[in-house]
């Protein structure tokens, strides 16, 4: 029987948990035992005494999780505890699996991916999982991203020293904030609702048709970016990565409409590889000081040249955001969503109570990030191509 380890998130800030009581119990019941570090689910509000009752058995340290599991379910990819000063690659074996978030065409995560390689673990990352009807319920990316548009439009108004809504008092009328939301996927559409909602005027600009029209339906005002079609969109509906000479005509279309920005909302992503750089430092400093950009992108690189990853940072007086866990500021909805979909995944690969990787599965394919000791994920062999070139 399989071992699958539930650690304890390790990052800053991260109370996520990779499952809860409900898919543990579920876990069990496709025939895993289930290994949960103590406190692992306190950040989202599960305790201990809940994950026992499910058929967890509770872990005190993290290196026996390791230690002892055959597949570990994580939140976001390895880090390095600051306390033990221990790396979590360092606690794993060869022939484990990993499934998580690992980025792996981040720039920051090359070395990482590299590691895991040689250790012989097998990586499987879900930012990989296509957007295809089959894959629906194990898409954790979709799930996160409804939350990062929510809650990152909601610290973008606290970063902001002004009223977001227009608002008439005794002494005068103050005009609503202008916000832009750039990449209208499922993070930049949820943004353009929950800016909406708080009163702004809101435009938005995707190289996508389909997905302007989206953010049209919501009220945003439309930004044409003017790349045709046929070079924005690729398979399955989701962005292409555009040859230099588009992206520079993309960013001269933003040019202006930056400028007047209070707020700008960066979600534009490219499956796999690294996120375009859109907002140059030259389109940053052109802004008004105190205004504030929001980079969700980041954990690909980001959509700004200037973010900070996982800091806020002020740069040319703009307050930009780079923190990398925003979802982990909603950590109870957050966990419920992620958690079922990382149930569903694990599902979908078991047979006969193990997991079988099937290397041409279009599933698979899409998240196979490491496996007999190389590094397939292609995304990543790219970036780092153009990293080296």
């Amino acid at each position: 029987m399989m071992i699958i380890g539930i650690p304890k998130e390790i990052m800053h800030g991260e109370n996520r948990v990779s499952a809860i009581p409900e898919t543990v119990a579920k876990l069990k019941n496709i025939g895993y035992e289930v290994l949960v570090q103590a406190h692992a689910g306190e950040g989202a509000l599960y305790t201990d005494e809940q994950y026992v009752q499910a058929g967890a058995e509770i872990m005190a340290e993290a290196s026996e999780i390791y230690r002892r599991s055959d597949v570990i379910l994580k939140v976001k990819e390895p880090q390095l505890n600051n306390e033990t000063k221990v790396h979590e690659l360092d606690l794993m074996h060869a022939g484990q699996y990993l499934l998580t978030f690992i980025h792996p065409a981040s720039p920051v995560n090359h070395h990482m991916v590299k590691c895991m390689a040689e250790k012989g673990i097998i990586g499987l990352t879900l930012d990989g999982i296509p957007r295809i009807s089959k894959a629906q319920k194990m898409d954790a990316l979709t799930s996160m991203s409804t939350c990062a548009g929510y809650k990152g439009m909601l610290m973008a108004a606290s970063d902001l020293k002004k009223f977001i809504p227009q608002i008439f008092c005794a002494v005068g009328m103050i005009k609503p904030c202008n916000v832009l939301v750039i990449g209208t996927g499922v993070a930049g559409l949820q943004a353009v609702a929950t800016a909406k909602r708080l009163g702004a005027v809101v435009y938005a600009a995707d190289i996508r048709p389909e997905a302007a029209e989206q953010a049209k339906s919501l009220g945003a005002k439309i930004i044409d970016t003017g790349i045709p079609a046929k070079i924005a969109v690729g398979k399955g509906g989701y962005a292409n990565a555009l040859p230099m000479e588009w992206l520079i005509k993309e960013r001269e279309a933003l040019k202006e409409t930056v400028k007047n920005m209070d707020i700008i909302f960066c979600s534009a992503l490219v499956p796999s590889k690294l996120a375009p750089v859109i907002l140059t430092e030259e389109m940053v400093a052109s802004m008004a000081p105190g205004s504030v950009i929001v980079d969700i992108s980041i954990d690909q690189g980001g959509n700004c040249a200037v973010t900070v990853p996982g800091e806020k940072a002020l740069v040319h007086n703009v307050v930009i955001e780079g923190i990398k866990n925003i979802p982990g500021m909603l950590p109870t909805s957050s966990t419920w969503m992620f958690a079922h979909n990382m149930y569903h995944l694990v599902e979908y690969l078991t047979h006969k109570g193990e997991i079988r990787i099937k290397e041409k599965d279009e599933i698979v394919s899409g998240i196979l990030t490491t496996i007999r000791g190389k590094l397939v994920h292609q995304g990543a062999l790219d970036a780092m191509k153009e990293q080296r070139g």
